[in-house]
């Protein structure tokens, strides 16, 4: 493979239009969508179309008129096209770690309601030792809100299926791991779950519009995500939050099963009764009023990715993370680099994570001749390969700066060795 073929399959892709449709700066090669996705041209647009038109002229009349007060269940519905769910499952919220806070409670508050299956309570959250740490707060928050005797049980990523029991209440994972790419089986842990009496609740930060989900394929019961990675809804976009159809009907009479109940998760949320009486659809999900620049910002993020299609995405996104390991182990083979995702690409997200014992010098290098990925302690180098914008000349050349960096020590220049706030 060369700089060459490289541009030819550039030249050849069907998503290449799509890259013209982001405002990337000159000189800089973006691999860090799975931090932060690029921004799409038409946001700009659609911000001034809200704030100038929509709030500036239409004031509160554009609750109805815009309608502003549709945005979280329209992105909602937008996102389940994504995530294989059906549109009245999903809205867009709060914080993915609000989300969890909410989906984990009534997933809890459904295992208390049922009986007993053995001699011993369910009283135990599994999850995965290297979650993703809020994930894993959360949990502990809830343990002690809740104050019932539930314990945090956390093991390696290969023992999850082994270590479900009839203990188990609730399994909770993220989809593709956010250090090292790798990714569970979203389909047969769902169906271990089930199969011992667990109810199974799912991150997606690390999938949605990066690979195919299938959740009602897969029968999952809550699911979680972010809107700023990649459904590029800019820094802090809004999350969203699946329930199942099936447990927003058995929760239909447990008034506090989700227990941040706020006005606009009421039955009627403009009747301003004192008695809180929850919304009989996923619209109890809801909190607070939403933010609509936030929400239409994610809108447009999330419309750049149906207008690819998940299938063209994960096919390239393959063939990106594939070329990027080819490369680095032919040209980086000797610079104390190891692969930190599985080689199998079935089994890896869309992102290829190297360790190296000064990975956030590398990092710092690497950002100073422009090609931008992420650090993640202690060791890794992160580099998220979003198949709308990213390039297979881009994968080339954001290889051939890594090999400079490390064969030339360049990462050992003092201006690299200080660590910003945010690493």
């Amino acid at each position: 493979m060369t700089r060459d073929d490289c541009i030819a399959l550039d030249a050849n892709d069907p998503l290449a239009a799509h890259r013209h449709k982001f405002a990337l700066p000159d000189g800089v090669i973006y691999l860090d969508g799975n931090s932060l996705g690029a921004l799409p041209r038409a946001t700009r647009d659609r911000v001034d179309q809200v704030i100038a038109r929509e709030w500036g002229m239409g004031l509160i009349r554009s609750w109805n008129a815009a309608p502003w007060i549709d945005l979280p269940r329209r992105v909602g519905a937008k996102i389940a096209q994504l995530i294989g769910a059906q549109a009245h499952e999903v809205i867009c919220a709060d914080s993915t770690s609000i989300n969890l806070f909410k989906v984990l409670t009534t997933a809890l508050r459904l295992q208390a309601s049922r009986p007993l299956v053995s001699s011993r309570e369910r009283k135990v959250i599994l999850s995965e030792r290297a979650n993703f740490p809020t994930d894993l707060y959360v949990a502990q928050g809830v343990i002690d809100l809740l104050g019932q005797g539930h314990e945090l049980k956390l093991v390696e990523f290969g023992e999850v299926a082994a270590a479900i029991d009839d203990c188990t209440a609730v399994v909770m994972l993220t989809h593709v791991n956010f250090k090292t790419g790798a990714m569970h089986d979203m389909s047969a842990l769902t169906s271990r779950a089930h199969g011992a009496g667990a109810l199974m609740v799912w991150d997606l930060s690390h999938s949605a519009g990066a690979v195919p989900v299938d959740l009602n394929a897969g029968r999952a019961d809550f699911a979680v995500g972010c809107g700023y990675k990649y459904l590029n809804g800019g820094p802090g976009a809004p999350a969203f939050v699946f329930v199942a159809d099936r447990h927003l009907a058995a929760i239909a009479d447990d008034t506090y099963a989700q227990p941040l109940a706020g006005w606009l998760g009421h039955q009627a949320p403009f009747e301003f009764v004192a008695d809180y009486r929850p919304a009989a659809s996923i619209d109890r999900y809801a909190v607070g009023t939403p933010s609509i620049v936030a929400l239409s910002v994610l809108e447009v993020g999330v419309d750049t990715v149906l207008a690819a299609g998940m299938d063209a995405l994960r096919a390239k996104s393959v063939a990106l993370t594939q070329l990027f390991i080819e490369l680095v182990e032919q040209r980086c083979a000797e610079q104390e680099l190891s692969l930190a995702s599985p080689h199998d690409a079935e089994r890896r997200g869309s992102q290829v994570c190297l360790s190296h014992p000064h990975a956030y010098a590398v990092m710092q290098a690497l950002i100073r001749r422009g090609v931008i990925g992420d650090f993640r302690a202690p060791d890794i180098l992160r580099f998220g390969l979003a198949p709308l914008y990213v390039g297979y000349a881009d994968v080339w050349d954001a290889v051939l700066a890594l090999h400079a960096v490390l064969a030339s020590h360049e990462w050992q220049c003092a201006e690299f060795q200080t660590r910003e706030t945010v690493t």
